[in-house]
């Protein structure tokens, strides 16, 4: 009887034992994940840092750095009164309303809710001291505050400004940073003194050749930033900073250098393309004997093939562009004034205007006088790409039997071409502007010897409205002129390249302007 009674208990402890064991096992595995996922979620919640590099440093001062890379870095340590979206569209940043009192008068009121990042309250007295600073050295901001004569603090919030005389779209030209008046006002412009802004991040310390940025408790969305740091290393060369890249020590950087492919190769990153600034076109001189037609004009533009230049002169590191405004901008984006490369509807044209392909090219009589299509162009002889790219012109041209004479003009003798406007052609680059204003093309003594009272009707329309249906209106006319008489043909802009670490996540919208919109969603 004892012995069933010892094996009774002996087997009742050992099946206690066995379950005890096994939900020992399971809370120990429960255990083990759990602290899994909290390493995890330690591991995502560090890596919020950005590394960014900058080769030949010059300045961190915004208005003093001549450093591109530099440039667009400041955008994030201080804010201009006005700024540019995605599509180059006018927007406030410390400016919350713009009134333009009359054709050099322009009332400001400033926003009353900034900080700068040492606690300081931000105010007018800081928008005038910036616009005396720029005014007073060489800066490349210089252009944008050289009309204006004088800047009035009106009182804390409000400044008046007036210009020496009237500038079409002269609140696009209010896209420089702001300075902090009290904290620079007793220094010097060195490129070592450590920054106040308004913007997003701070530059909080510098460790040798690395500044480090951190969120400005004071800006009013911080909480909203998803990067706690950034890290700025600057380079001695660019081939430096390309390899830091390349080996994942930098997370981004930006670059016009059309052959930055041949320097970090093809994989391992990201990458987005935009156009560039830099805009070059073919000016035809309308007041010349034969291009005064609008006819010879057109039957040209169709005769040029601008995917041939860019693709055996450049090796596609440029985009064909039809209009100035070509590169993303709002106003155009929903157009296309380019004729396009068309030799069959070229020779139409001519034929339809009276001309003749006779002797290998084109000739017209009229009044007993025999005209011929030979015509000159203008390039810059110091620029071997550019005349690279009229010897491609002059040779399509020649195929479709229009000839063309290639002068290749000093710099001196090509500047005085440009002046005095005796020339036929003339190949052109410019540095296209913030601003949707078209004077350069359009008003007086532009470079096509232009002239057109409803153009000029339509950019006075443009440049005293605040209705974008209306300017989008306005612009699609001149849009349309443009194509039926072009004055002008656009070729190609350059590119502008951004390249980031596969790892890098958010929304990547960058343009020439800014390469840093939606940083706020940026992370790794």
């Amino acid at each position: 009887m004892k012995s069933n009674l010892f094996k009774y208990v002996f087997i009742i402890f050992a099946i206690g034992t066995m379950i005890f064991a096994i939900v020992k096992i399971k809370k120990d595995e429960k255990n083990e994940g759990e602290q899994v996922v909290e390493t995890t979620e330690e591991v995502q919640e560090e890596v919020r840092e950005l590394k960014l590099g900058v080769a030949s440093f010059d300045s961190i001062n915004p208005i003093l750095s001549q450093n591109k890379n530099i440039q667009d870095i400041t955008k994030i340590i201080y804010e201009p009164l006005v700024t540019l979206t995605q599509d180059y569209k006018l927007e406030y940043c410390l400016a919350k309303e713009i009134a333009k009192q009359n054709d050099t008068v322009y009332l400001i009121k400033i926003r009353d809710d900034k900080k700068w990042s040492d606690g300081r309250k931000f105010t007018a007295d800081d928008v005038k001291y910036t616009i005396d600073s720029i005014k007073g050295i060489n800066t490349i901001y210089t252009p944008n505050v050289q009309n204006i004569a004088t800047v009035e603090v009106v009182d804390n919030t409000t400044i008046r400004i007036t210009l020496v005389q009237e500038v079409p779209f002269f609140e696009y030209y209010l896209v420089f940073p702001i300075l902090s008046s009290a904290y620079y006002s007793d220094k010097e412009f060195v490129p070592d003194i450590v920054p106040t802004g308004t913007g997003m991040y701070k530059v909080s310390d510098v460790q040798e050749a690395t500044l480090i940025l951190t969120k400005n408790e004071y800006y009013p969305e911080k909480e909203e930033l998803k990067l706690n740091k950034i890290f700025i290393t600057t380079f001695a060369t660019v081939g430096e900073l390309y390899n830091a890249f390349k080996i994942g020590n930098i997370d981004l950087i930006s670059t016009q250098n059309s052959s930055i492919k041949d320097y970090i190769g093809t994989i391992g990153y990201l990458s987005k393309e935009m156009k560039g600034r830099e805009h070059d076109f073919i000016a035809f001189n309308t007041q010349s004997h034969i291009l005064s037609q609008a006819s010879v004009r057109k039957a040209i533009c169709y005769s040029i093939d601008k995917s041939n230049i860019v693709s055996s002169i450049y090796g596609d590191n440029y985009y064909t562009s039809s209009f100035p405004l070509d590169y993303g901008n709002w106003i155009y984006q929903e157009q296309d004034v380019s004729l396009g490369y068309n030799i069959e509807q070229a020779k139409q044209i001519l034929v339809d205007d009276g001309w003749k392909f006779q002797s290998r090219q084109w000739q017209k009589t009229a009044n007993h006088r025999t005209q011929r299509l030979y015509l000159n162009l203008v390039v810059k002889n110091s620029d071997a790409g550019r005349v690279n790219v009229a010897e491609n012109i002059k040779n399509q041209l020649l195929n479709q039997g229009i000839r063309v004479n290639v002068i290749k003009a000093s710099d001196v003798q090509y500047q005085n071409y440009l002046n005095n406007k005796n020339y036929d052609m003339i190949l052109c680059s410019m540095n296209l502007s913030t601003t949707p204003n078209l004077t350069t093309f359009f008003g007086a003594n532009n470079l096509a010897n232009y002239s057109n009272e409803e153009v000029n009707n339509l950019m006075n329309e443009a440049k005293n409205t605040n209705d974008d249906a209306k300017l989008k209106e306005i612009y699609k006319r001149l849009g349309e002129i443009y194509k039926t008489e072009m004055p002008y043909l656009s070729l190609y802009n350059n590119k502008y390249t951004v390249a980031y670490n596969t790892k890098l996540a958010g929304t990547m919208e960058p343009n020439w302007f800014n390469q840093f919109y939606n940083i706020q969603d940026w992370h790794k």
